[in-house]
C-alpha cells in the first residue's frame, strides 16, 4: 500500500502555496461579481482564521463545524480548522434547525461557521442544546463582530481573522507548531451520512484518507494546472470535499459556487474545462434539450435526431477506441456545428469531460451527452471511502459501469453480490459508534459497501442496485429497482421521479413525479388548462403520457419486472417533504411509509394484474 508524500492536508496545501503563491486558486461571487484570489492570498486567510480559533481555544482534534453553501469562504473556513489541529464537520444548508442541533450535539463541534442571518437563526432556535458550541462564525457579517443578537456567541468571519491575525503575531511560530504537530491518522473530516433511513452516523476521515485520494487521481493526470473547475457541488458532501482537495493538490483553478439555480449564468461566465455533478443535473438538461428539439418540430427536430444518429455511430466507434473517418468525419463536423455546438455552448464550450457521482447514471444519458460530443465519466464511491475510489477514464471508459478501481483500491464481490472494498480511501470509522463500525468495517480492512454489482473480465465495475434496495417479488424474483427507474428518467422527459416498489408482492408498481416545466408546456401545447403541479397529476392526458413512458420501457423487461401499475403523486418529491435527501437520493423507505395506503391499494385486486 502507498505512502502518503505529505504528512497532511495542510503540509499539501503549503506546498501548493509555495509552488505556486501568485497563481490564481479560486473565485466566487459576492453582490453579483466573481473575485478571484491567488493561492498567496488564499494562505494568509487561511493562516488568519486557523490563529482566530486558536485564540477561541479550539485543541487538537476538537471539531468546528461548517453550515454553508459551496463558496470560497468554505474551503478557506475548512483548511483554517485542520491548520489549527482541529478537525471539520459539516452540515447542508437545507439540514433542518433539528437535524444541524443533532450534529452539532453528536460531533462535540465547539465552533460553527454560518453563512448568514437564515442560518444563524436556524441555530439560535436550538441555542438550548448546543452549548458546547462556544461561538458561530458569521461568513456574510462585514462589521465588527456586531449582529442582530449583540450576545457574544456570534462574531464575523472578519472578526475572527482579526483575532488571528493578533494571535499569530503575540505567538511567532505558534501556528507552524501547530500545522507540524498534525500527522495523516490524524481526524481530518467528520461527515454525517444522509440517513435514507434512521439517524444519520459520523463517518472518520483522517488526512491521510484525503491525501489518498488527491494522490491517486493525481495519479490519473487527468487534470492539470491548465483545468478551470466549477465547484456547484455541496462542500458538506465527500464528492465535493475530494475536488477541494484535488485542486489543492494539482493547482486546479477553481470557482467555488453553490447556488444551484445560477449554475447556467454561472457556466457561461466560468466556461470551465471540467466540472463534476450528480446524474439530476444531467438528467435535467437532457431532458431541456430533448423537449426543446421536439417542440421545433420539423426540420429543426428531423436535424436533430439526424445529428444523434450520427453521433451515436461515432459513440460507439470511439467506445472501441477508434475515431471516425471518411463520410462519417464530415458528419460529425457538420452536425456539431448544427447541434452539438449549441449544447456545448450552453455549458461554457470548453468543456473537456464531466464527472458523474453520488448516483447512478442512466446509460442512455451517458450515449445521448456522449453522441453530443461530451464525455460523462461515471465514478463511485461512498462517505465511508473518502468519495472517489472507482471510475471511467478519458481514454478508457465503458458506458453502464462506474470504471476501474483506482491504484490503491481492491475491489471483490462476496458471495451474496455485495461489493467490498480495501484501500487507504477505507474510513476510520463511525464515529461513536462501535457497533455499527464492527458490521461496516472487517477487522482486515474490507468495507461492505451495501452495493450489488459486478466485475467484467476487463475489471470495469457495474453497480446494480444497493442491496436493501433489492426487491423480491412474492414469486421470489430478485429486480434491481435503480436501474429500470434510470431508464425511465431517460426515456421519459415528462418524468421527475419514480419509486418502483413491489418487495414481497405479487407485481412491482411505481410512485411517479412530474417533471413540472417540461409536462406543463406539453400540456398547454394540447390546450389544456393547468392551474398547478397537483391539477396536472390528475388529467387523464398527462396520466396516459406516462403511461406511454412506462409501457414502452416495459417493452424491453422480463416479464416480473414490468410495472403493472403506477401512480402520479401531487408534488414533487424534494429535501423540503423529506423524501429527498441533501445529495438529491431517494429515501425510499420514507416515500413507501408515508404513501402506503396508495401501495396497498394496488394490491387489492390481484388476479387481474398478475
Amino acid at each position: 500500500m502507498s505512502e502518503p508524500t505529505f504528512r497532511s492536508v495542510v503540509e499539501m496545501f503549503q506546498h501548493r502555496v509555495s509552488s505556486t503563491p501568485d497563481a490564481e486558486a479560486m473565485s466566487g461571487r459576492k453582490d453579483g461579481q466573481w473575485h478571484s484570489m491567488t493561492w498567496r492570498e488564499v494562505e494568509r486567510r487561511v493562516r488568519a482564521v486557523a490563529g482566530g480559533l486558536l485564540s477561541l481555544g479550539l485543541q487538537k482534534g476538537e471539531r468546528a463545524a461548517i453550515l454553508a453553501t459551496s463558496r470560497p469562504e468554505w474551503v478557506i473556513a475548512d483548511v483554517g480548522i485542520l491548520a489549527a489541529g482541529g478537525a471539520t464537520s459539516t452540515i447542508y444548508t437545507s439540514n433542518t434547525a433539528e437535524e444541524s442541533a443533532y450534529i452539532l450535539e453528536d460531533s462535540g463541534s465547539r465552533v460553527c461557521f454560518v453563512e448568514n442571518a437564515v442560518q444563524e437563526a436556524k441555530l439560535r432556535e436550538v441555542r438550548g442544546r448546543l452549548g458546547g458550541v462556544a461561538r458561530l462564525i458569521l461568513i456574510d457579517e462585514e462589521t465588527d463582530g456586531e449582529t442582530a443578537e449583540p450576545d457574544g456567541w456570534t462574531i464575523s468571519l472578519l472578526e475572527l481573522e482579526r483575532l488571528g491575525e493578533a494571535w499569530n503575531a503575540a505567538h511567532p511560530g505558534g501556528l507552524d507548531a501547530v500545522i507540524a504537530a498534525v500527522g495523516p491518522q490524524d481526524l481530518a473530516t467528520l461527515i454525517y451520512t444522509s440517513g435514507t433511513t434512521g439517524k444519520p452516523k459520523g463517518v472518520m476521515l483522517t488526512h491521510d484518507n484525503w491525501l489518498f485520494e488527491a494522490e491517486t487521481l493525481a495519479d490519473l493526470n487527468i487534470l492539470g494546472p491548465d483545468d478551470k473547475q466549477l465547484l456547484f457541488l455541496p462542500l458538506a458532501h465527500s464528492f465535493g470535499k475530494v475536488l477541494e482537495v484535488v485542486s489543492i493538490r494539482l493547482g486546479v483553478n477553481t470557482a467555488v459556487d453553490g447556488v444551484i439555480d445560477d449554475l447556467v449564468a454561472n457556466l457561461a461566465v466560468v466556461r470551465p474545462t471540467v466540472m463534476g455533478g450528480v446524474p439530476r443535473v444531467y438528467e435535467k438538461v437532457y431532458n431541456r434539450v430533448v423537449t426543446g428539439a421536439r417542440e421545433g418540430g420539423g426540420l429543426k427536430y428531423k436535424i436533430f435526431q439526424w445529428a444523434l444518429g450520427v453521433g451515436g455511430r461515432v459513440s460507439r466507434l470511439r467506445q472501441q477506441g477508434r475515431e471516425p473517418s471518411g463520410a462519417l468525419a464530415f458528419q460529425h463536423r457538420l452536425a456539431d456545428k448544427l447541434v452539438y455546438s449549441k449544447l456545448k455552448a450552453r455549458l461554457g464550450g470548453r468543456l473537456r469531460f464531466l464527472i458523474s457521482g453520488g448516483a447512478p447514471l442512466s446509460r442512455a444519458i451517458a450515449e445521448f451527452f456522449h453522441s453530443c460530443d461530451i464525455l460523462i465519466l461515471e465514478a463511485y464511491g461512498l462517505t465511508e471511502t473518502s468519495a472517489g475510489s472507482i471510475g471511467n477514464r478519458p481514454e478508457r471508459y465503458k458506458f453502464g459501469t462506474v470504471g476501474l478501481p483506482y491504484k490503491g483500491v481492491e475491489v471483490r464481490i462476496a458471495e451474496d453480490g455485495e461489493i467490498l472494498m480495501r484501500g487507504r480511501g477505507v474510513m476510520r470509522g463511525y464515529y461513536n459508534l462501535p457497533q455499527d463500525t464492527a458490521e461496516a468495517l472487517e477487522p482486515d480492512g474490507w468495507f461492505h459497501t451495501g452495493d450489488v454489482g459486478q466485475i467484467d473480465a476487463d475489471g470495469f465495475v457495474t453497480i446494480t442496485d444497493r442491496k436493501k434496495d433489492i426487491l423480491v417479488t412474492a414469486g421470489g424474483k430478485n429486480i434491481a429497482p435503480q436501474n429500470i427507474e434510470g431508464r425511465l428518467k431517460a426515456s421519459c422527459p415528462y418524468i421527475s421521479q419514480v419509486v418502483m416498489l413491489g418487495d414481497r408482492r405479487p407485481f412491482c408498481v411505481a410512485l411517479v413525479t412530474l417533471n413540472e416545466e417540461t409536462t406543463a408546456k406539453w400540456a398547454r401545447e394540447q390546450g389544456l388548462d393547468v392551474k398547478s403541479y397537483a391539477d396536472l397529476a390528475t388529467r387523464p392526458e398527462v396520466q396516459q403520457l406516462i403511461r406511454d413512458g412506462i409501457e414502452s420501457v416495459n417493452a424491453g423487461l422480463a416479464s416480473y419486472e414490468r410495472i403493472k401499475d403506477f401512480h402520479l403523486l401531487d408534488h414533487d418529491l424534494s429535501q423540503e417533504t423529506g423524501e429527498l435527501t441533501p445529495k438529491m437520493s431517494v429515501k425510499r423507505k420514507v416515500v413507501e411509509s408515508r404513501h402506503r395506503e396508495i401501495l396497498d391499494g394496488f394490491y387489492k385486486d390481484t388476479v387481474a394484474r398478475i
